[in-house]
């Protein structure tokens, strides 16, 4: 998928291609492929700023992701969330910084210490 088709796809079908990348891209990640996560990364900023395009319901559809059973999509989707619901995005931050290892609990740890510091920029 290129980046100039995410306006195309309904609000539903970016969110399912939220959940899906961002596992595979921490999965590239952890083998070692850097570029393919970046490529993922570059996609899933497109699907973002889609979604905040389309206003607070479809950012809102994110929300689901919250309870993804893949670490690397909650991580993600916590993220994406802390401008519109940030109790939410901060509980699952939290969590995940305590009981992920690796990349995923830093990923939270510093993304909840850049929240709760004013720092954390929107995607």
């Amino acid at each position: 998928m290129k980046k100039m088709e995410v306006k195309k796809l309904p609000t539903d079908q970016l969110v399912e291609k939220t959940r899906t990348l961002s596992a595979e891209r921490m999965r590239a990640i952890y083998a070692g492929k850097p570029k393919d996560g970046n490529r993922m990364f570059d996609l899933l900023v497109a699907i973002h700023r889609e979604l905040r395009a389309r206003g607070i319901d479809a950012q809102r559809q994110l929300l689901v992701l919250l309870d993804d059973p893949d670490m690397g999509t909650r991580c993600w989707a916590a993220t994406a969330v802390m401008e519109f619901a940030p109790e939410e995005g901060e509980r699952v931050l939290a969590d995940l910084a305590k009981s992920a290892g690796g990349l995923v609990g830093f990923s939270a740890e510093w993304a909840l210490e850049e929240w709760k510091a004013g720092t954390l920029k929107p995607i």
